[in-house]
């Protein structure tokens, strides 16, 4: 199958060049995908799709434009190269675009490495049929669980192609399998709900079912009799299925996009203490069966380890070329893209440092405040860093859990909640973001 997406990469390059484009880049993505969900033990959905996806983007001069098709025929692969040159001709002129350097492309690489696929069969309907009902029994074999909204079990496996008129042309596949449970504990007024979930490269991998729907009942009912905290100054723990949502905002500001529009609370800090001395976030695009793995970005140039804060210090910033060209540096191979837009800057594996207490000795430390483990909604000013988020969880009086507590918000801001950061050792490591339980001193809660 990578043979054909080249060949079409190729043939979208050739029809380019002949409609009139000086330089342009190609994508072809062919996928397939599957999704069983159960309801009452029988099957309530099952949806499954495959598809091919094309983009081209050319250039002439300093203009460009992006067009997407579903269609592979040679008739449609001619006209969207027509209408792409078209477009060009009447976008903006953009100084920074254009194309990689051929020295800067990445040479030779080994995709067995990264193990990005499974070479195991695509499981079959009954199969995942099978993994959701026994979540779903799980979930209802949890005492106090009322019912579970939904048990699902999921399947897709994709395959990418990237090709340039710069020489550059390379691909890869990808494989994924899930299954999740989402419970409901309680009945009329007083019901809560929660879930757990497993998503993996190799099947192989995946968490057993029943532990999840356990997992997501257990979860479900230890929610039930919830309160408004009290409105004050706590130490709040952000539990480790939330706590990636803290490093997915200093990302944010270090995506040299925002660097460049000037609508980063970080734009002025390189080379500053942003997180505690022992602290760093490190971007490593190369560990084997991981979701955010990759040998080259949509640029085709090699991805590589990097360490966006290192002992604290703020290092670099997330670049592609066109933003690297803006900030008169080099890029970082991070270009993202789909078919229907131009590549920007974006972050792969992302891991921060791990402490050495547990949470449940973080817990123990912390006295008195919240454990969050929902969030809901977002209000933060990219720009100042003000942060304020309703949020749900456990209540902890003299370090130990009393109770649930929901409707409340979470108010701080990013540059002091970065600064105070203390995190537990609890991340689970095969996640494309490892990111441990993290508990911040002093923030404001608003409950009753």
């Amino acid at each position: 199958m990578s043979a054909d997406l080249e060949k079409l990469t190729q043939a979208m390059l050739d029809a380019a060049k002949k409609a009139g484009a000086e330089t342009a880049d190609a994508m072809a993505v062919q996928g397939t995908s599957l999704s069983i969900d159960v309801r009452g033990g029988r099957l309530e959905q099952a949806e499954r799709s495959e598809g091919i996806d094309l983009g081209l983007r050319v250039m002439i001069g300093k203009r460009q434009a992006n067009v997407s098709v579903s269609d592979a025929s040679a008739a449609t692969l001619a006209t969207m190269a027509e209408r792409a040159v078209a477009m060009a001709l009447e976008a903006p002129e953009d100084p920074y675009i254009g194309l990689a350097d051929p020295e800067q492309l990445i040479r030779t690489w080994d995709i067995s490495g990264y193990e990005m696929a499974d070479p195991s069969p695509e499981p079959t309907p009954a199969q995942l049929q099978n993994d959701a009902a026994e979540a779903e029994a799980a979930g209802l074999a949890v005492k106090g669980v009322s019912q579970v909204q939904s048990a699902t079990a999921g399947y897709s496996a994709s395959q990418v192609h990237l090709a340039a008129s710069n020489g550059f042309s390379g691909g890869y596949g990808r494989t994924s399998r899930a299954t999740s449970c989402v419970a409901i504990a309680g009945t009329g007024d007083n019901m809560e709900r929660d879930y757990d979930g497993d998503g993996r490269t190799f099947q192989n991998d995946l968490r057993r079912p029943e532990d999840i729907g356990k997992t997501a009942g257990t979860r479900a009912v230890s929610r039930l009799g919830a309160i408004q905290p009290p409105t004050g100054s706590y130490p709040v723990l952000f539990d480790e299925r939330i706590s990636s949502s803290l490093i997915g905002h200093l990302l944010a500001a270090t995506n040299g996009a925002s660097i460049t529009r000037g609508a980063s609370w970080l734009r002025d800090c390189l080379g500053d203490t942003i997180l505690p001395e022992h602290l760093s976030v490190i971007e490593d695009p190369h560990r084997a069966r991981v979701s955010g793995s990759r040998p080259f970005d949509a640029e085709g140039l090699p991805t590589k380890r990097r360490s966006i804060i290192e002992n604290g210090v703020l290092t670099g910033w997330t670049l592609d070329l066109v933003n690297a060209r803006k900030l008169g540096m080099a890029p970082t191979g991070n270009a993202a893209r789909g078919v229907s837009s131009p590549p920007s800057p974006s972050s792969w594996n992302i891991s921060l440092s791990q402490g050495q207490k547990s949470r449940e000795e973080l817990i123990q430390d912390m006295g008195t405040g919240l454990l969050v483990t929902s969030l809901i909604g977002s209000t933060i000013n990219p720009t100042t860093g003000d942060y304020s988020r309703g949020a749900a969880g456990m209540w902890v009086e003299n370090g130990e859990i009393t109770h649930a507590v929901n409707e409340c918000t979470i108010a701080g801001n990013l540059r002091d909640m970065m600064r105070g950061m203390i995190p537990a050792n609890d991340a689970r490591t095969h996640l494309s973001r490892v990111v441990p339980s993290i508990l911040i001193e002093g923030l404001t809660l608003a409950g009753a």
